[in-house]
């Protein structure tokens, strides 16, 4: 036997612990943590539209991601939240729930029949489960978790809903902090009722099929029919950063049963106040360091309205003087 017989078996166990790292490197999975996204790796968008998928697919299962529409550009994440965290969500919201409230054109908070729910704010990382949805959030959408509002948990109840309306803003005060609401991701909590699909009236109406289970309201355009776990993310600017018409959306009215929903909004940059404004330039705070003030000019109202415990969140980072969160050295 030559010298390169003697070495072959070598080289062939050299070459598959080769092979086997190859593998590994082309594998994304062994680049995430495993409960970051589950069901994004491996997942492949598959278009409802053109030809089947070969017979070599036919063992892999539905993708999880589903395009919904371009206009707006709305997506559907299957079994986006597991049943426990979404049972999670619903525990930690129900003791605070309380009639949800609409801001008006003048930056007042206000109650209006135009949205009959009952909602709460969670914390931002209010607990481990709740830190994980906001990184998952943040990984599916490619948008930082600082750009994140707090959660609101919505209860709907027979016959209350949520009339059209767009996420992005019209006036400027509501602007000051984080800019846009670029995405929103709406989470489905509960199934098992009929109604309460997320409709949007301005879409392309005839891309979507339609049977006997929709409701009227959720025929009237490319709409999301709720099913517990399921998460529905849209953006309300184009990628040109204007608002997007079409992303004018509803809640539909609950026909049967309960329906309880968490929703994120993302805005362009930090809604903390820590990057910058939205032309680039490092944002400079209303008042001197150490000196404690509020962000917007509304606060006062807000604070008297209750918005400081039903938006915490929010209002004791922009409106601490007037929710009394200031320390007395700060205040002097």
């Amino acid at each position: 036997m030559d010298s390169s017989q003697q070495r072959s078996p070598k080289l062939r166990v050299g070459g598959l612990l080769v092979l086997a790292m190859l593998l590994l490197l082309g594998n994304p999975a062994s680049c995430f943590e495993p409960d970051a996204l589950p069901g994004w790796l491996g997942d492949t968008y598959r278009s409802t539209a053109g030809p089947k998928p070969p017979a070599s697919e036919a063992g892999l299962s539905e993708p999880r991601v589903v395009r919904m529409s371009w206009k707006p550009r709305a997506w559907v994440y299957k079994r986006f939240l597991s049943h426990e965290e979404c049972d999670h969500i619903i525990q930690l919201a129900r003791p605070n729930m309380t009639r949800s409230e609409v801001v008006a054109d003048n930056g007042t908070v206000e109650i209006d029949t135009i949205r009959t729910s009952y909602g709460t704010f969670l914390e931002i990382a209010q607990d481990d489960v709740i830190r994980r949805i906001e990184d998952r959030i943040a990984a599916w959408t490619f948008l930082p978790p600082e750009n994140q509002e707090s959660m609101q948990v919505l209860r709907y109840a027979v016959g209350q809903k949520y009339d059209a309306h767009h996420d992005f803003f019209d006036e400027e005060e509501s602007k000051q902090q984080g800019g846009h609401r670029y995405a929103t991701v709406l989470m489905y909590l509960t199934d098992g009722f009929s109604g309460g699909e997320t409709v949007f009236p301005d879409s392309e109406k005839d891309k979507q099929e339609k049977d006997d289970t929709w409701s009227d309201c959720g025929k009237q355009g490319v709409a999301a029919k709720p099913v517990k776990g399921d998460a529905l993310l849209f953006f309300s600017l184009k990628p040109s950063a204007e608002p997007d018409l079409a992303s004018l959306h509803a809640g539909c009215p609950v026909i049967s049963g309960e329906k309880w929903s968490a929703t994120k909004w993302i805005h362009v940059r930090s809604f903390e106040g820590e990057d910058g404004d939205e032309d680039g330039s490092a944002s400079v705070p209303s008042h001197p360091p150490g000196v404690c003030a509020d962000e917007i000019e509304h606060c006062a109202l807000w604070a008297k309205q209750g918005e400081c415990d039903k938006n915490p969140g929010y209002m004791h980072q922009s409106c601490a003087r007037s929710c009394g969160k200031c320390s007395l050295l700060a205040a002097a």
